[in-house]
């Protein structure tokens, strides 16, 4: 079968919004939720949903609220981390499951890591792909003003340079930028986009097919909200006091992905700041690996993420 036969779509009511849930598998050893980050949806897992669908597992892959197919909260600029951990909550509830596997990247992993420790019953073991466990999160006053992060928070900055180009020409941009190693950072008198044009080819593990998806899922949805969540909701994320996780974590880490230049990331990984938040720690590096590690590397995460499953069954 192939991946359209394979992978069927649903809304569910969640918290007050239809929020689009792709799923593959029946499920017999476990249900693995998929958490997206930006500029990703559902679509980014699509490799690893059919891989643990053939390894006996239930995948699931919600776009996040106000991401592609899922309803736009009325009011974007209420965003917050804890409606994401909320409507994860409601998806496991609406779905009748009772703990789940969670994989998640970019900003995707905050939520999953929020998740876990604050119910840990409901989970079996989380993985997170470029995003360590950073309590108190990275602090990013060491970057030039140009850091993207940083010029995407201004409200109205990101619209106005999104503006100028259609969705699929935005998007196109941003994974050229964010496949690369260096981190975007834009000089005085720049925009982000102007960090890479047309001539630039996509990275070879991301088709034209692949791009038109991403397009007609961000037409759809447009920037407004992505923006909010989570560029301009960082700062709101609060922080749990005396972080301890009850789950097994693993975190797979491209070397070539430009977040691990983030300050703090390398020093959580490699100094054994995480442990002390995460008895139960297993860190894999991929050494080409990008940000979008998942796709560029789809078979050797799939080994990776059926593994990690495997050494975790989940109790009848």
């Amino acid at each position: 079968m192939n991946m359209e036969q394979q992978i069927k779509h649903s809304h569910l009511p969640i918290r007050g919004l239809s929020l689009h849930v792709a799923q593959a598998g029946k499920g017999e050893l476990g249900t693995v939720v998929f958490l997206h980050g930006f500029p990703e949806i559902w679509y980014s897992w699509r490799h690893q949903m059919l891989a643990v669908a053939a390894a006996g597992y239930r995948a699931v892959a919600p776009d996040w609220r106000g991401y592609g197919l899922s309803d736009q909260p009325p009011e974007a600029e209420a965003a917050s981390y804890d409606d994401l951990v909320e409507d994860l909550l409601a998806i496991l509830d609406a779905l009748s499951i009772p703990k789940a596997f969670l994989v998640a990247k970019d900003f995707g992993a905050m939520p999953a890591y929020d998740f876990a420790l604050r119910h840990p019953s409901r989970t079996c073991g989380v993985m997170c792909l470029g995003i360590p466990f950073l309590h108190g999160g990275s602090s990013f006053t060491s970057l030039p003003e140009g850091f993207y992060i940083l010029r995407w928070r201004e409200p109205g900055r990101a619209e106005a340079d999104f503006g100028r180009y259609d969705v699929k020409r935005v998007v196109r941009t941003i994974y050229v930028l964010f496949s690369r190693s260096e981190i975007p950072i834009a000089k005085e008198g720049q925009e982000i986009m102007d960090l890479a044009d047309l001539s630039t080819p996509l990275p070879e593990w991301l088709t034209e097919d692949d791009l038109a998806v991403y397009a007609s899922l961000y037409e759809k949805s447009g920037f407004r909200y992505p923006m909010e969540m989570p560029y301009r909701s960082l700062h709101k994320r609060m922080p749990i006091e005396d972080p301890r996780f009850q789950v097994p974590v693993f975190v797979v880490m491209g070397e070539k992905d430009y977040v691990f230049k983030f300050p703090g990331v390398e020093s959580v990984l490699k100094d054994g700041i995480m442990e002390k938040f995460t008895p139960d720690l297993k860190i894999t590096y991929i050494p080409e690996g990008s940000h979008f590690v998942q796709e560029q590397f789809p078979d050797k995460v799939n080994d990776l993420l059926v593994s990690f499953l495997k050494d975790h069954p989940v109790a009848a």
